[in-house]
């Protein structure tokens, strides 16, 4: 059977090939840019792409040219999705959003980013705190991922390390040891002191700060509720890492502030009767229990 095709559908095709050619020669150069390939090598690309009907980043994996990472790379520049490639990390492996975006963990965390969006954070909503029973469950790793996350999704995302007897984040993101939330909630400095993360242009870092010999009474203070109000107004995301409940009260504070509480558990290491504490303890305070991640 002959098929006609009309002038307005021929015009849709013909742009329809050329938005192809522009994103494979965009491929092209971004790879190009990144050093993985050197003008000569463009035409043994293309060559091969119109003899075997491929795909410009499939024809230079093929000749060896670059790696399937190599490729993953130049794509998610070309969709403005950041990350860093393993190989070039300077943050801390447990970053797995940040360092291996393609891997299993990585998307079961996005499940739990989907799950965040449409239980907690689509009310206008902005603020919630990630914490758990004990310091090896995971709350800080999950904590840091879902930041970096929400981010990639262009979403304005702030992080802050509450926990100020055992914080974490700034060994994660590789701050140092520098001033954070219990500098400002002292009044010891002007400003607020956060952290950009590269290449995440819209994810920020507070640090927990300098170790304070009251961390309870420092949260406990209007100056906590109000330092949160505000950035509210600047954030569309502030995920609050909180200290562990059996290592202190300070969690109830930050769950109150925030609404809400994430629960970060381990498989084969968090107990049942801590958890049912917790949440207790929680709910208590007026806050909701969003719910509980498992990790492995």
């Amino acid at each position: 059977m002959n098929s006609i095709t009309s002038v307005s559908e021929q015009g849709s095709i013909v742009e329809a090939a050329a938005t192809s050619i522009r994103a494979e020669a965009n491929i092209g150069k971004l790879l190009q840019d990144a050093g993985k390939l050197k003008p000569q090598d463009m035409e043994r690309v293309l060559k091969l792409q119109q003899e075997q009907n491929l795909r410009f980043g499939e024809a230079a994996q093929k000749l060896g040219l670059v790696t399937e990472a190599d490729i993953q790379q130049a794509l998610s520049q070309q969709f403005e999705y950041p990350y860093i490639p393993a190989a070039e990390a300077s943050l801390n492996p447990e970053l797995t959003a940040a360092t291996a975006p393609y891997s299993k963990e990585a998307e079961a965390l996005r499940t739990v980013r989907s799950e965040l969006l449409l239980r907690w954070f689509n009310e206008g909503r902005k603020t919630l705190a990630v914490g758990s029973t004990s310091a090896d469950e995971g709350a800080s790793y999950l904590a840091a991922n879902l930041a970096v996350l929400f981010a990639q999704m262009n979403r304005k995302v702030l992080l802050i390390d509450t926990n100020m007897r055992q914080p974490r984040q700034q060994e994660i993101f590789h701050l140092g040891n520098g001033m954070g939330l219990s500098d400002i909630l002292a009044d010891r400095v002007p400003s607020l002191q956060v952290h950009s993360v590269k290449p995440f242009h819209t994810l920020a870092v507070l640090p927990a700060g300098s170790p304070p010999p009251n961390p309870a009474e420092l949260l406990a203070r209007p100056a906590f509720g109000a330092l949160l109000s505000g950035l509210e107004t600047s954030y569309d995301i502030i995920l609050l890492d909180t200290a562990p409940s059996q290592l202190t009260s300070d969690f109830q504070v930050v769950a109150d502030r925030a609404g809400g509480m994430l629960i970060a558990t381990r498989r084969n290491v968090s107990r049942l009767a801590p958890l049912a504490e917790l949440k207790e303890k929680i709910l208590f305070t007026g806050a909701q229990v969003v719910g509980a991640v498992v990790l492995d």
